[in-house]
């Protein structure tokens, strides 16, 4: 299968994979969240070949993730994150916090901590139902309603 037909899996852990799923994406997207607007300085913070910036930046426009604009001091165009791209900051926080606990021997590098009491931001998974904190062990997948076109659609071949 190719990398593309990705997309069309019914998985919502697939499918955003196929959008976000190399290195430079997600290194784009941590610099967007620390306040880079602007292609240089994208470019020269990361170190990434142009025409691969270009292809990262136009992916994540295309999927609505960031949008491209004229600055407001018109000299340059700037990429900001939208509503969308906004909704992925806990995917890269639990990215650092695996990170932190993992591959980090002398502790975090970065600490990032909420502006009002100095505590540290973290990612934790809980029950949307009693709030729980949950793990691997706790959570049963089934089935859930966006895959019943693709069961249909067996069915019928």
């Amino acid at each position: 299968m190719r990398y593309e037909q990705l997309a069309d899996l019914p998985c919502s852990i697939t499918r955003p994979l196929v959008v976000l799923g190399d290195r430079w994406t997600l290194l784009v997207l941590k610099e967007a969240f620390s306040g880079v607007r602007r292609f240089n300085a994208f470019q020269s913070n990361l170190g990434i070949p142009r025409s691969r910036l270009q292809d990262r930046l136009g992916r994540l426009v295309d999927h609505e993730i960031l949008v491209r604009r004229q600055a407001d001091d018109g000299d340059h165009a700037e990429y900001r994150l939208t509503r969308k791209g906004h909704g992925l900051y806990p995917v890269l926080m639990a990215i650092k916090d695996w990170g932190d606990a993992h591959m980090a021997p002398d502790g975090p590098p970065v600490r990032y901590r909420h502006r009002e009491c100095t505590g540290e931001a973290r990612v934790a998974l809980a029950c949307d139902c009693c709030g729980e904190l949950m793990t691997a062990h706790d959570v049963q997948p089934e089935p859930g309603p966006g895959l019943l076109p693709y069961v249909e659609a067996g069915a019928r071949n």
